[in-house]
């Protein structure tokens, strides 16, 4: 029998480690952490300071907001996607034969709705000091394919979760200029599955493979806000947090030789979040005419697999993602007292690698199209409602995988074709105090 230490290599881990999705999102990192901002396509971004989910995008434009203002909302993600069979194949070992690997499409393994909640807050405590708290889950993956996916073999569920707590302090240390920063406290927790080949492609079930796994971490973030009245300008860099993920990794109904790697196993896997730097301008074009553009680059070549350590030894699912931005340009414009309507678009460059793209993480360069409006109930609330259409570009997939030591090494190559798109609407209440 072989032992189970050569079984480790089917920890296809791909995106593992936070609701949105990857395909939708940038990698698995979740753009959608303001209903304000989804209405004007992140235009706002650091320089806006319009809304308490500044805490996120530049916690120094808190000096921007007066009293005390708190805004609890959700974003809802309704995503399709669908994978195409372009000859997916299998080999055997000792032979040099390809076997086609058979089923379905997987269907679309995105939930009907998908909820991205958040939640804000921030205090004016002087005329120089705010502070503020902010409660979100900026990045996340959530995929469940048909058991009998022909890229079963490299995944069929993954669920990633993470949830982001950062309590946050600016600073006005001109009546133009501020500084301010935060801390990151932040929870991940993350259950991938995926199928494995028996050594004959004859045989009637498949094997299975999963891994969970959670931690805690603390990073950091900070930034800086200078306004001329007229024009505003913010900078803010969010460092990346390093998560060490511990669980367990389970295989399961692998049949005669390879029947005594079935077990379970405790497990660790690091998971290094990439660095995000954001600039941004806002320029009042008249009283009630705003125009925004942002920029966004992100360190995503931190991100280069999934290492996973156990008492079985370690591995790796390459990945190898590449550095990646964002560009965005919106306005608004206030049509009277109690309306205000926006608009924007978003180029948003996807950091996978063609090399590994993976049907665990289907990712392609996305393009946004937004809407929305904020209504103003009375000087002390406001509903804002966006609406935002994503366009993904269609990617080939070239995945192989091998499993098991040789000479019982079987190889499972998926190639697929993977499109999609997404629709989301989402919705908030600020309260002012």
């Amino acid at each position: 029998m072989f032992p189970s230490r050569h079984i480790n290599r089917f920890l296809l881990v791909a995106g593992a480690v936070t609701a949105p999705m990857p395909a939708f999102a940038g990698g698995f990192y979740l753009q959608e952490q303001s209903p304000v901002e989804i209405g004007r396509a992140l235009s706002g971004g650091a320089a806006a300071g319009d809304d308490p989910s500044t805490i996120y995008f530049n916690p120094a434009a808190m000096t921007q907001l007066q009293g005390v203002q708190i805004s609890a909302g959700a974003s809802a993600l309704l995503a399709t996607a669908h994978q195409t069979n372009r000859g997916s194949y299998r080999s055997i070992p000792g032979s040099t034969a390809r076997v086609p690997i058979s089923g379905s499409d997987g269907g679309n393994p995105f939930e009907s709705v998908i909820p991205v909640p958040s939640f804000y807050a921030t205090a004016q405590v002087t005329d120089r000091l705010w502070v503020g708290l902010g409660v979100n889950a900026p990045f996340g993956l959530k995929l469940e394919y048909d058991d009998d996916f022909f890229g079963r073999y490299d995944s069929l569920y993954t669920d990633l979760k993470t949830y982001n707590i950062q309590p946050s302090a600016a600073y006005k240390l001109t009546d133009r200029l501020s500084i301010g920063g935060g801390v990151d406290v932040q929870y991940v927790k993350a259950t991938l599955t995926n199928a494995l080949p028996q050594l004959s492609p004859l045989a009637s079930t498949d094997g299975f493979a999963s891994l969970k796994g959670d931690d805690w971490s603390i990073g950091w973030n900070a930034g800086i806000f200078y306004t001329t009245g007229d024009t505003n300008f913010g900078a803010h860099y969010r460092f990346g947090v390093s998560h060490k993920l511990a669980g367990t990794q389970s295989i399961s109904g692998l049949t005669g030789l390879l029947a005594g790697a079935n077990g379970d196993f405790d497990a660790t896997a690091p998971l290094n979040l990439p660095d995000i730097a954001t600039i941004s301008m806002m320029h009042k074009l008249t009283p009630n005419l705003r125009a925004m553009v942002t920029g966004k680059w992100y360190n995503w070549s931190r991100f280069k697999g999934i290492a996973v350590t156990s008492a079985t030894g370690t591995t790796n699912k390459e990945l190898d993602y590449k550095d990646s931005y964002s560009v965005s340009v919106g306005g608004e414009y206030d049509v009277s007292p109690a309306l205000t309507l926006r608009a924007g678009t978003m180029f948003d460059r996807s950091p996978t690698n063609p090399q590994h793209l993976t049907t665990r993480v289907p990712d392609g360069d996305r393009v946004w199209l937004t809407g929305g409006a904020t209504f103003n109930i009375s000087p002390a609330a406001a509903l804002n409602v966006s609406y935002a259409h994503t366009f993904v570009e269609k990617a080939n997939i070239i995945r192989p995988d091998s499993y098991y030591p040789a000479p019982a090494t079987v190889t499972a190559t998926t190639l697929a074709q993977t499109s999609g798109n997404a629709d989301q609407v989402a919705a908030s209440m600020t309260v002012r105090f």
